[in-house]
């Protein structure tokens, strides 16, 4: 077996590293930059180049990384391993690993349509994928990005006539990006809580265009927010930060939007199905683009994927995660864009 599960995440005995672990290890393979798969801690890291900015400010300046190209092979004690692209936010990566004929493919956390923050997903050919499971249920099906960020557009229109500033919320490092380059700029202007532009600035020192946008804490007293679109992360909905929109009307973008009970608990006026994980269609279509005989089903729904795999044919299992679906690791983090830390824990909520 070229991969276990074991108390610290996934091991590669032959290579003597782990992918995304969830303890301090000597050698980390890193899929992407979100703190349920980023963790402190680690002598050295392998990454995608394209991410490296965003694998920085989450790591710290003292890190250890070693950044690569998509496809790039690197020789880990002679187990080959390269990365490939995800789809899920800037720079993610699966991590594909060879040894002695055997090929396993782990996806991370990844979506199949493409958007403009990073480079799309790309099937890998393997005997043995690992694949995420989030949003692992039928009820989960995705409608084309064009058409929900045309209803983000007319709310935000629709709020602007009525002199009310829109307050639309998303995780700090991926989903924002993604909503700020799909908006429309020309409604009104758009500004960003600290954390959000902190990572921004990643994504365009990567080279990814985003609109303009501002900072509402400078703006004086008395400011006039109508018209306003302003972008921050989940944590932000509640506190003293939020209070200078006055009356603004609130959203949240995210798959859990596609339950309407989701959109109760987070106490907000809309909800936009956005996701960056894959949906039931596009996760069992993965699957099968591998070509892989084995598949391990893990972060989710992981069982009613896993029967249905069976049930057509292939060898599956759920593999138990410390972590379980989409989680907000961009919740508390500082107004003026300080360290953005996860701060989400096994057993906290990951809506």
């Amino acid at each position: 077996m070229l991969l276990r599960s074991t108390e610290r995440g996934l091991y590669c005995e032959a290579g003597d590293f782990y992918i995304d672990p969830w303890q301090p290890v000597e050698r980390a393979v890193i899929t992407h930059a979100h703190g349920d798969h980023a963790r402190w801690g680690s002598e050295a890291y392998l990454g995608s180049l394209e991410g490296e900015r965003v694998l920085r400010t989450r790591m710290g300046p003292g890190a250890r990384i070693r950044a690569v190209e998509f496809g790039e092979t690197v020789s880990i004690n002679g187990v080959r391993v390269s990365l490939h692209p995800a789809g899920h936010i800037l720079g993610s990566a699966q991590v594909r690993v060879e040894h002695a004929g055997e090929v396993w493919v782990v996806s991370g956390d990844y979506k199949t349509e493409a958007d403009p923050t990073c480079t799309p997903f790309e099937p890998v050919r393997c005997h043995t994928f690992i694949t995420e499971s989030t949003f692992g249920l039928p009820i989960y099906r995705w409608r084309p990005d064009r058409e929900v960020f045309a209803q983000i557009d007319a709310w935000w229109r629709a709020n602007a006539e009525q002199g009310r500033a829109s307050l639309l919320f998303g995780y700090a490092l991926g989903k924002a990006q993604r909503l700020l380059a799909g908006i429309d700029p020309s409604i009104g202007p758009i500004y960003t809580h600290g954390a959000v532009e902190r990572l921004n600035g990643d994504y365009r020192d990567t080279g990814i265009p985003l609109p303009p946008t501002r900072n509402p804490v400078a703006e004086g007293r008395g400011h006039d927010w109508g018209g306003a679109m302003v972008v921050a992360p989940p944590s932000a909905h509640g506190t003293p930060w939020m209070r200078r929109f006055g009356n603004g009307s609130t959203a949240f973008a995210s798959g859990w939007m596609r339950v309407r009970g989701h959109r109760r608990r987070r106490a907000v006026d809309r909800g936009f199905v956005l996701s960056d994980h894959v949906d039931w269609p596009s996760l069992l279509a993965s699957v099968q683009a591998t070509g892989a005989e084995c598949v391990w089903v893990t972060h989710g729904y992981r069982e009613p994927v896993v029967r249905w795999l069976r049930e057509h044919g292939l060898q599956a299992q759920a593999v138990a995660s410390r972590w379980e679906g989409e989680t907000d690791e961009s919740d508390v983090v500082a107004e003026d864009g300080g360290p953005v830390k996860p701060i989400v824990e096994p057993g906290e909520s990951s809506v």
